[in-house]
């Protein structure tokens, strides 16, 4: 008899722990199709936009405007704008020839992620402006995240797929209000906290330099679409790179301003509470002129209005054309992530060339970026143990490059801890970045890791006063890396991460390309540690040469015309070079 009773409870089990599993899976596989479905229609709407696009482009073209294309496509921002103002050029031939040329560039690189046909009936409101702003008829692309009004900021997840945005934000306000004309969204990585460029919703993004390379991210899409001739304005946000690194991959020029400086208000993130590391939003282009016209156009009284929270500094075009001599602080290597030949080479030929110009080159002491990178950028930014950022993944499909990284984000605590111990015999940056990823755990840490954030940057600017430093010089992470390596080198970002910790200005100028040398050391790299981490490295950038490669220019917090300043010097002596 008893028997019988522990074979019924023992059959009792089996069966509810056999629905549970059933019950959990069908759930999982309900969600999942009604995200496919999500996606599904998004590509839909995004065929649909382009075809419009498309059209829009057919109908001007059988009427002939008689401005020459190429020399369109050949002007920079400032260039345009000044044409436009004094009527050689006509905005809607401008705006077309842009929309043809993104077009172009999308099908090679699929970089493109909505139209906003808006922006043939803001032609006709621009040109009734009484006044015409500083970016009249420049059209601009804007990175998936900044929202427009009536369409929708994926990024990259199927979790916003259907929330159009209810107004422009406020950087859109204040571009219009300036006369530039918003007229495509690009793609970003899912969730945007990586360096790569592809998402479930629209896929991969490719290099318009090379197509076995990443563009960079989060602002990948960006970064494809300028350096591909397919706009000649962008804006980007960045919270540890994500302006600089796909400027650096694909050749233009971009600035991470101070925090705050520029507002965020109206964009999409993931995380909007974040507040340790805060993002910057900021221009990119191919040239540092058109960075400095679009922060000039930005700096407005409109802006101020909109946003009350940003200091009202308007663009200091006294200290952006100054050509006193300046103070520069460099180093070569962070000491974290030994840099690349090509990385060297091209900070040390810009040293040259800014002694030869007459300026100061001073060794600037960079240290504790191990510390720096670990214990301060990854353990603020996931302060909650990731748990945010999974929250807005549930139910969604997990983009491949990122699939790795969050199945381990999903692992509890303990596991995690024990895979950090695990791959410390591997690596130790490995290790320390799995380690961080178990989050702080209470307020009290959280308190604490401020004030070491705090101290840490107090250091920082007091040595750069010892040295009585104007601008700093440094390396920027280049050249482009091989599609899906990004996953495996997240510690490489310490040379971007550093001035998000700091919250410094920090610009991206290219300066040389990969040559067969730099390619033959590279053979030879094997980094601090010889690690996993560090093979992986290597590997990213191989095959690089004539790939270009950056530096990076940094000022202190909130002199973002000091930055551009310095980075028009860089772009001077560098072009005089290669001339």
């Amino acid at each position: 008899m008893l028997q019988e009773n522990v074979t019924d409870v023992l059959a009792g089990v089996f069966v509810i722990t056999a629905g549970s599993v059933v019950t959990c899976l069908l759930v999982k596989w309900i969600q999942q199709r009604k995200t496919k479905q999500k996606i599904e229609v998004a590509r839909a709407e995004r065929k649909r936009a382009l075809q419009q696009m498309e059209q829009a482009v057919q109908q001007v073209k059988e009427e002939k405007h008689a401005e020459d294309s190429r020399m369109i496509l050949s002007l920079s921002a400032c260039e345009l704008s000044e044409k436009l103002k004094d009527g050689s050029l006509s905005p809607e031939a401008v705006l077309y020839t842009f929309m043809e040329k993104a077009l172009e560039v999308n099908k090679e690189v699929n970089c493109v992620t909505d139209f906003f046909q808006e922006c043939e009936a803001q032609i006709q409101e621009v040109k009734k402006q009484k006044a015409k702003g500083l970016l009249y008829g420049v059209p601009v692309s804007l990175k998936d995240s900044v929202c427009y009004k009536g369409h929708v900021s994926t990024c990259g997840m199927s979790f916003f797929l259907g929330k159009a945005a209810k107004e422009d934000s406020v950087i859109v306000q204040v571009l219009k209000k300036q006369g530039a004309i918003p007229f495509v969204a690009t793609n970003i990585p899912q969730t945007m906290m990586h360096f790569d460029c592809s998402n479930p919703i629209y896929g991969q993004s490719l290099n318009p330099l090379n197509h076995t390379k990443s563009p960079g991210g989060s602002s990948g899409g960006e970064g494809a679409l300028i350096a591909g001739g397919g706009s000649v304005l962008g804006i980007g946000t960045d919270i540890g790179g994500s302006i600089r690194l796909p400027c650096s991959f694909c050749g233009i020029c971009g600035l991470k301003p101070t925090s705050g400086r520029l507002s965020l208000k109206g964009t999409s993130d993931i995380i909007p509470g974040i507040n340790y590391v805060l993002p910057s939003i900021g221009p990119m282009a191919l040239d540092v002129d058109s960075l400095a016209l679009c922060m000039k156009a930005l700096l407005c009284e409109e802006l101020f209005q909109l946003d009350p929270e940003i200091p009202p500094m308007p663009f200091n075009s006294q200290v952006y054309n100054s050509t006193n001599p300046l103070r520069i602080g460099y180093f070569e290597c962070d000491g974290h992530m030994q840099a690349l030949p090509s990385m060297r080479r091209a900070v040390r030929e810009t040293i040259q060339l800014l002694q030869e110009a007459g300026h100061t080159l001073i060794p600037f002491p960079v240290t504790q970026i191990d510390y720096v990178f670990g214990d301060l950028y990854l353990k603020g930014v996931f302060a909650d143990g990731l748990s945010s950022l999974l929250d807005s993944l549930k139910g969604d499909i997990i983009d491949p490059h990122l699939s790795l990284t969050v199945s381990v984000f999903r692992l509890p605590t303990f596991v995690k801890k024990m895979l950090a111990f695990i791959c410390s015999f591997l690596s130790s940056r490995m290790s320390a970045a799995l380690y961080v990823t178990c989050g702080i755990r209470s307020v009290k840490n959280y308190w604490k890791q401020n004030a070491k954030k705090k101290d840490y940057c107090q250091k920082f600017i007091s040595e750069w006063k010892k040295h009585k430093l104007d601008v700093l010089l440094c390396p920027s992470l280049s050249p482009a890396f091989s599609i899906g390596y990004p996953s495996y080198t997240a510690p490489s970002l310490s040379y971007t991460t550093l001035f998000n910790v700091l919250d410094f200005p920090a610009g991206i100028v290219p300066v040389t390309k990969v040559t067969q040398e730099d390619e033959e050391e590279l053979k030879n790299y094997k980094g601090f540690l010889n690690d996993y981490v560090d093979k992986m490295f290597r590997q990213a950038v191989q095959g690089g040469v004539g790939l270009p490669v950056a530096v990076q220019c940094v000022a202190l917090p909130w002199q973002e015309e000091l930055c551009l300043r310095f980075m028009k010097e860089v772009e001077e002596l560098s072009c005089k070079k290669r001339k």
